[in-house]
């Protein structure tokens, strides 16, 4: 029983500790959401989703007091927000990276949708490599657990029994899925958001389906599928680039290319602007284009 006590205070502190930097989040017209301090300065992190509306913000601080907010960017491909309040002094938690992470280990998701924090156990159920969410965002690694989002949980933290802060969790990632995006991942949106309110993201302009390749070149390329073009946007990078409808696109810049997450995911902010090397096949033979990637509005 000593053991258990231990553990049982030792998640109880985490709470509180972590508690102190979690806010209510009232963004939608539902059920408010949960958001944690991300700085000091009054910079808010959050959950895409739960930002339905671009004004008349407001944040719930942890002594009751609710304040007005300003949404400073989204970026919904990782359903990750960044708010800002004025604010200030407020408690920060131990943001921390995944190391030392694994299956099995005990976390809490917290969340404040109202004026008390609530808490939910569970464990790390799966924890894999770099994963490409539906919508195209780039996350660190997967990691996925078994605890119960209640409504409102959204935006909030899963908390290691020590305090630290692996990241914020999401509802709508994967759905019926708890994920949480990783601190790795959220630090450089954060910092980007920040600096220039928005992420930047590639774009060709095209519309595109999986087919499947001929056996000859299913053997050639390594891969059973491309992305046969449908459509191709008028004075688009695509169009300017050559491709043409009937086109299947196998690789991106030496990435293969088998169903529209993956084209998504590989045109990254920092491609636009450059140009970019389109591998495709075209009447049953392999071409390569280069095409300068314009910027997705």
């Amino acid at each position: 029983m000593t053991v258990l006590n231990e553990l049982s205070n030792a998640m109880a502190a985490a709470v509180e500790n972590v508690g102190a930097s979690l806010v209510r989040v009232e963004g939608r017209k539902r059920m408010s959401a949960t958001g944690v301090v991300w700085n000091s300065d009054g910079v808010i992190v959050t959950a895409s989703h739960v930002v339905t509306r671009d004004e008349e913000l407001h944040i719930g601080l942890p002594n009751g007091e609710t304040v007005a907010a300003t949404l400073v960017g989204r970026d919904p491909t990782t359903d990750v927000a960044v708010l800002r309040t004025a604010a200030k002094n407020l408690s920060v938690p131990h943001w921390a990276g995944g190391d030392g992470l694994k299956v099995g280990h005990l976390v809490l998701a917290l969340g404040r949708p109202g004026q008390n924090v609530l808490a939910t156990l569970g464990v790390v159920s799966s924890i894999a490599e770099e994963w490409h969410t539906p919508a195209g965002g780039k996350i660190d690694y997967y990691l996925q657990t078994d605890v119960t989002m209640y409504p409102g949980f959204s935006g909030g933290p899963l908390v290691g029994v020590g305090g630290e802060i692996y990241g914020i969790n999401s509802s709508t990632l994967l759905r019926g899925v708890s994920v949480t995006i990783p601190t790795t991942t959220i630090a450089p949106i954060v910092d980007t958001l920040l600096k220039h309110g928005k992420l930047r993201r590639g774009y060709l302009g095209v519309g595109s389906q999986p087919v499947r390749l001929p056996a000859a070149l299913e053997q050639q390329l390594g891969q059973e599928t491309g992305l046969l073009l449908v459509a191709v946007e008028p004075n688009s990078p695509a169009e300017k680039g050559g491709l043409m409808l009937g086109d299947v696109i196998v690789a991106l810049d030496g990435h293969p290319v088998r169903v529209p997450d993956e084209l998504l995911a590989g045109l990254t902010g920092d491609k636009v602007g450059k140009d970019a090397k389109v591998k495709l096949v075209r009447g049953g033979q392999i071409h390569e284009v280069n095409i300068t990637v314009g910027e997705r509005q």
